[in-house]
């Protein structure tokens, strides 16, 4: 996939790190690899050591992620970049409902800040995004409350709520994850990080419509993530709908490029 490639391309997973001029060298991440649009969400709420320490030892925070500075970087890109709100479980979701209007959906990161998707406090911010009309983001744990088997019960207990299973499950090959969550289909899987067999396997266990394209820029860079589609197997009409129609759905876009 290159720039001249007449194919949109919207990357699903993409985060602004907190440091100068971060809009603009993920901008040209995705210039570089033919990314026409990226939903944006706020990263750096941790250095990466600790982030991987926390994976595998447990530990969280309770401070907030910087949804304005992605709000702000997401309204000067001209509408390439679509800003998701980093929700804080550890606070009341008043603050996301108040400023809901100003971002086109909501992330839940057990990872981040400890709080199960058996928690009560995620229920609240999940109704929360189902009043906005937004699909909810959330990266699973093995750990007890934040498993794939939880993030079905959520799913299944809020049929109108549109989930996204970050990374296609839990590691890099995960495909009992996506037979967890192939009976709902109000939950997508984002392919970054995962294996190219987890995404042939998405592929064939949920169909080429619950599929989003996701990077994880600028930890990784587009055009791998994309080479993984592409040697994955995805054809033409698979690869729009990962790559671009599902997204705009998503969103609740029309497929415009």
């Amino acid at each position: 996939m290159t720039t001249a490639d007449p194919r949109p391309v919207l990357d699903f997973h993409v985060r602004l790190a907190p440091v100068e001029h971060a809009a603009d060298r993920l901008l040209s991440m995705m210039d570089e690899s033919g990314v026409a649009r990226a939903v944006v969400c706020a990263g750096g709420t941790m250095p990466l050591e600790r982030l991987s320490r926390n994976l595998i030892e447990g530990g969280h925070i309770e401070t907030d992620a910087d949804n304005e500075a992605v709000r702000a970087a997401c309204a000067a890109s001209g509408g390439r970049l679509v800003p998701f709100w980093f929700a804080n479980p550890h606070r009341d979701p008043a603050e996301y409902r108040e400023r809901a209007a100003e971002f086109r959906g909501l992330e839940i990161s057990p990872a981040v800040h400890g709080v199960g998707l058996d928690d009560p406090r995620t229920a609240a911010l999940v109704a929360a995004a189902g009043e906005a009309g937004h699909s909810v983001y959330t990266v699973c744990l093995e750990r007890p409350g934040a498993t794939v088997a939880d993030l079905v019960k959520l799913a299944a207990a809020h049929p109108d709520v549109t989930f996204v299973l970050g990374h296609m499950g839990i590691g890099n090959i995960d495909l009992y994850a996506l037979e967890l969550v192939g009976d709902l289909p109000n939950v997508l899987a984002e392919t970054s990080g995962g294996y190219a067999v987890v995404a042939r396997t998405a592929l064939r266990l949920l169909g080429p419509d619950r599929i989003l394209f996701g990077s994880e820029a600028p930890l990784q860079h587009p055009a791998t993530e994309l080479d993984k589609l592409r040697r994955a197997g995805f054809e033409d009409a698979d690869w729009h709908a990962a790559t671009w129609r599902n997204a705009c759905r998503v969103l609740g876009e029309p497929e415009r490029t």
